[in-house]
């Protein structure tokens, strides 16, 4: 699904994304919804990591991994939709290349 890792987002991104939400949650609830669950996972993520050492659950370690990394996931997969003409993405900014 994924050929690489996609490159880290930094808070001020993410920060300006949710603006853009919540600046359009009205014409695009769906959108705003799902990031909303996005950004929930990534924070269930990393709080995870406490209970999954605390209480020896190495098996919600896999879990965390993909809650840290879903936001990074989300934006790079809308970025090369938006870049490719599959879907629009208002939020996105979008290189000349492809990633």
């Amino acid at each position: 699904m994924f050929t690489r890792l996609a490159p880290a987002v930094p808070f001020s991104e993410l920060h300006r994304i949710r603006r853009w939400h919540v600046e359009h949650e009205q014409d695009h609830p769906l959108e705003y919804q799902l990031w909303d669950a996005v950004i929930t996972c990534w924070l269930m993520g990393w709080v995870g990591w406490l209970p999954t050492f605390a209480l020896d659950a190495w098996w919600a370690s896999g879990p965390c991994l993909i809650g840290m990394m879903l936001p990074s996931l989300y934006v790079s997969w809308r970025t090369r939709a938006h870049a490719m003409n599959l879907l629009r993405c208002e939020w996105a900014k979008v290189s000349t290349r492809l990633p």
